[in-house]
């Protein structure tokens, strides 16, 4: 057993010393993953802002949240803002946080009664269904080869899987902040070092 555990810590060694320094690629690359996603939701809700306000606060049609103007601005800022800090690795351990708070609200408030999937499953007969019916449509009365050259139509299910995914990764983020000589604030930390 002592030779199976050499030959492991010898091997962790060989593979993962010299990558410490490249740490701060997984930091970067999540910053860089969530900046569109964030960057349009903000921008978006900035440049209808009355229409995302009446969105959050209609309860037939909408999200039928308290304080809807106040949520909007807050929800549409917090992600565009939160996109740049994210961009250059500013404050990315403090921005993490209101970002998660985004994603919860998305994930309850707008997403949860569609399930987990983001696509639907076409396996189940009422979405397979649909689908012949879309795939008919277009096969009669448009280009089908042409509109299906780039990949197969799906329903988008809007579920809670894309919310989830993105903020298991703004979590991770929240830990490991913004990464080893990819973010401001590791050269912020290297002007400002923590005092014992």
């Amino acid at each position: 057993m002592n030779v199976l555990a050499q030959w492991y810590y010898s091997l962790q060694n060989v593979f993962f010393v010299c990558p410490k320094y490249l740490n701060g690629l997984a930091p970067l690359a999540l910053r860089l993953y969530l900046v569109p996603v964030f960057w349009m939701a903000g921008t978006q809700k900035i440049a209808g802002m009355e229409n995302t306000i009446q969105w959050f606060g209609n309860p037939d049609w909408g999200l039928g949240l308290p304080f809807p103007s106040l949520l909007a601005h807050l929800a549409a800022y917090t992600e565009a803002i939160g996109a740049l800090m994210l961009l250059i690795g500013l404050a990315t351990r403090w921005i993490s946080i209101p970002l998660m708070v985004t994603m919860l609200v998305a994930i309850f408030a707008v997403h949860w009664d569609n399930g987990w999937a983001a696509v639907a499953d076409a396996s189940s007969e009422d979405i397979a269904v649909r689908l012949g019916a879309a795939k008919n449509i277009l096969q009669e009365h448009g280009n089908y080869a042409w509109l299906t050259e780039k990949g197969n139509f799906v329903i988008f299910n809007n579920g809670i899987e894309s919310g989830v995914t993105y903020l298991l990764m703004l979590f991770s983020l929240l830990f490991t902040g913004g990464g080893r000589f990819t973010s401001v604030d590791y050269f912020l930390s290297r002007l400002w070092p923590k005092k014992s």
